[in-house]
């Protein structure tokens, strides 16, 4: 049976209304079909999501900007909330609204119905990003209807298009109205705060200090066009497909970065395992369920998710092309390049579209507050730096020297294989990881 949430405002002055108004939100939030396919004609719901935001702010006393990119529904909202010492820099909290799509088949529940039930918040989005959104809200809206200043400004920002990478949402923003973030010198988004249990129930609380970058290639190969009924020696699916193999099935070489080296380290000294350069894949490999995550960080990853080519089956076509999801380390991109070039060789041409990796330090008063607030909630926990295998709408704001990073605390069962729930069957985050997000965020905003 699905809970009833709550749907009044007390007058309290602790965190417990807010902490229901996140599940609550995550669940409205859930409800808005918000679906981003990457082609313009198809995506829907990002207005709705965008003007019930606005809405939720304005009933508070928000003053809301509500920005589309010049593409139709493609909805931003921007607010801002003055800080006690307006000569701080600003912190930018943004978050997503779009999703990837959900086949319905698939899944336990509807995956756009919010469903609230078994202790878990169900549904597409649940955790990319709609959670940490949702606690964003919740806490704009304790903030201002409390009265509570923080100690710097806020920019709250609920952005279109992220699962496209940007181009109508964070992207635009930065290069057509980079006066909303005025003023911002850092930021916190999705993907990062969440716990893994590592030894006798002890939880380190992952921090997203990195990202690699992101580079979609599309990759094509020209033949000679003919009928499928005769020999051919100059095939372009044949060449494509060759090469295509040799880059699916190719490693690419082990490079240690700052934040994946100082995770490592801060795990061997939590459960005094150690981790041997040389065999690294094997001894990541025993993290349980985050290896797959972090094991994607230890190297370039390329890997080949389309294939076009041809429009007959006894035609063979002039052209084929594939489409290659490239995810790079930070300082590697000549490196990357040239070992592409020695095994596509010289037939196959490349396009590329995509964003920097990032990578800050895990340092300075930032840092300490987001570690103080989740120890003041889970005090044997330990806070460590982790790259992101994927990307976030932070390399976007990076271009405006602001300096980002993952932070959307949830304290998560031992045994949930979170990582397999962003773009998965059956996302779903847990109530009681969202009150607990909610407790810590809003100890973090109202000090850092």
């Amino acid at each position: 049976m699905t809970e009833q949430l709550p749907s009044t405002t007390p007058d309290v002055p602790d965190t417990a209304f807010a902490e229901d108004e996140a599940v609550r939100l995550t669940s409205e939030l859930i409800r808005i079909d918000t679906t981003n396919t990457g082609d313009p004609a198809t995506v829907v719901g990002e207005r709705a999501a965008a003007e019930f935001v606005a809405s939720q702010l304005a009933e508070v006393g928000y003053e809301t900007t509500y920005v589309e990119s010049g593409a139709p529904g493609r909805g931003n909202v921007i607010a801002r909330l003055s800080g006690s010492d307006p000569s701080r820099g600003a912190l930018l909290v943004h978050g997503h609204l779009d999703v990837v799509p959900a086949d319905a088949s698939e899944w336990s529940v509807h995956p756009f119905s919010g469903a609230v039930q078994d202790g878990y918040v169900w549904g597409r989005g649940a955790v990319d990003m709609k959670d940490m959104v949702a606690m964003s809200l919740a806490l704009a809206r304790r903030l201002k209807r409390d009265g509570i200043a923080p100690k710097r400004d806020i920019i709250f920002a609920f952005l279109a298009d992220e699962e496209a990478g940007g181009h109508f949402g964070a992207q635009w923003l930065v290069e057509n109205r980079p006066e909303l973030f005025e003023g911002a010198t850092e930021a916190i988004s999705e993907v990062g705060g969440f716990s893994i249990t590592v030894k006798d129930g002890v939880r380190a609380y992952l921090i997203e200090t990195a990202e690699k970058g992101i580079a979609w290639m599309t990759l094509r190969a020209r033949g000679r066009a003919g009928h499928g009924s005769m020999i051919h020696d100059d095939n372009a699916v044949t060449k494509l497909t060759q090469a295509v193999s040799r880059l699916g099935t190719h490693q690419f070489p082990l490079v240690l970065t700052d934040s994946v080296r100082e995770f490592l380290q801060g795990i061997s000294e939590i459960t005094g395992f150690p981790f041997n350069e040389d065999d690294l894949d094997g001894s990541v490999a025993k993290l349980g369920n985050i290896a797959r995550m972090i094991g994607a960080t230890l190297r370039d990853t390329a890997n080949p998710t389309m294939l076009t080519a041809g429009y007959k089956a006894n035609v063979i076509p002039s052209v084929a092309e594939a489409t290659v999801d490239c995810r790079i380390l930070p300082g590697r991109q000549a490196a990357f390049e040239r070992e592409l070039d020695e095994i596509l060789g010289p037939d196959i041409e490349r396009e590329w579209t995509g964003l920097p990796p990032l990578e800050t330090t895990f340092d300075g008063a930032l840092v300490d507050h987001m570690t103080a607030s989740i120890l003041a909630e889970d005090p044997e926990a330990k806070a460590l730096p982790y790259m992101l295998s994927g990307g976030t709408d932070a390399k976007s704001f990076a271009q405006l020297g602001i300096r980002c990073f993952g932070y959307a605390p949830l304290r998560l069962p031992a045994d949930l294989d979170f990582s397999a729930l962003f773009h998965g069957v059956d996302e779903r985050v847990p109530v009681d990881a969202l009150k607990f997000g909610t407790r810590v965020l809003d100890r973090f905003l109202r000090n850092c």
